[in-house]
């Protein structure tokens, strides 16, 4: 016998739900038509990015990085959420015209959970980090098929949003715990 394949990152049936939008910002599927507005926000802030919470030895973002090799990568993340074994968020303004970071959904490498969620802004707009964060924490819990996910957590105290217990402890990754029937 062959090995088996493996299991499917979210169940054929589902779609990804609508992505959300918050104080500032709406998320909108990554397209390489962001391209340029995406290489100006992380090459920017690329040591914000990197002290960003989930980005702490993480390779990327690396340089030098040219629109090419950017438009490959952001190909890659569109191919990747077509056939869905990933979804990449552009955060984008209100209006639409600047990309202020992303948000990354992807199978954990890790067995204890099911996805490893990251994101980042850029750094002229990090007032909406920890508002990107709750956003998408309760987007996840809310509409998205995973028994649990791992989302580095970020002090969400001054927004008025409560997102669980697990953003008390912001020493440790937040794995949201399987769900119980």
């Amino acid at each position: 016998m062959g090995a088996r394949p493996p299991a499917p990152f979210v169940p054929a049936h589902f779609a990804p739900p609508p992505p959300p939008q918050g104080p500032g910002f709406v998320l909108t599927p990554l397209r390489v038509a962001h391209n340029e507005r995406d290489l100006r926000a992380w090459s920017s802030s690329v040591s914000h990015i990197h002290a960003t919470a989930g980005f702490a030895g993480y390779p990327w973002p690396d340089e030098p990085m040219t629109l090419e090799r950017n438009a490959r990568d952001l190909h890659e993340h569109e191919d990747d959420f077509a056939n869905r074994r990933g979804f990449t968020y552009s955060v984008m303004t209100e209006t639409g015209d600047e990309v202020v970071g992303c948000v990354y959904i992807y199978p954990s490498a890790k067995g204890a959970v099911d996805a490893e969620v990251r994101s980042w802004v850029r750094a002229s707009r990090a007032e909406l980090d920890a508002p990107l964060y709750a956003t998408v924490l309760a987007w996840l819990r809310a509409e998205w098929p995973f028994d649990s996910f791992e989302y580095a957590p970020r002090d969400v105290s001054g927004i008025g949003t409560v997102v669980g217990p697990a953003v008390a402890q912001p020493a440790a990754p937040l794995v949201d715990p399987p769900a119980t029937s």
